[in-house]
């Protein structure tokens, strides 16, 4: 009977262990990632070229190609997604950044994190 106590507690004990270490892993950088400041590009100052920036935040951390044509955003193309990507998120935003010309676009509602992850990207590869 000892044996089957201990081994149902170890069994308890790896499934708390794994849940915790789950949320632990989605929860990471969540904070830091919301209070992300994204700055305004000048892309009317850039040459023609494809430009390649990152951001580095855990599970949020991705990297994608901005293409300049005639000194604006013509394509902006994921490289690396975000872990859990959501089409329809990177789409609007992606579509957001392209029609205002510029990374400072309302994030995409319930996708904050993710939304200034791929905003902070975009400034990188075009702040270089």
């Amino acid at each position: 009977m000892k044996k089957v106590i201990t081994i149902i507690l170890v069994v308890v004990g790896v499934i708390v262990l794994a849940i915790g270490g789950g949320i632990m892993y989605i929860t990471s950088g969540l904070e830091s990632g919301a209070n992300l400041a994204i700055n305004s590009v000048n892309v009317a100052q850039l040459e023609d070229g494809s430009y390649t920036g990152n951001y580095d935040g855990g599970r949020w951390s991705n990297e994608v190609a901005v293409t300049i044509s005639d000194h604006k955003i013509s394509q902006i193309d994921v490289i690396k997604p975000v872990k859990f990507e959501k089409a329809e998120v990177t789409d609007a935003l992606i579509s957001s950044v392209i029609e205002k010309q510029d990374t400072t676009v309302d994030t995409v509602s319930g996708a904050t994190v993710t939304s200034k992850a791929y905003l902070k990207s975009i400034e990188n590869a075009l702040s270089q």
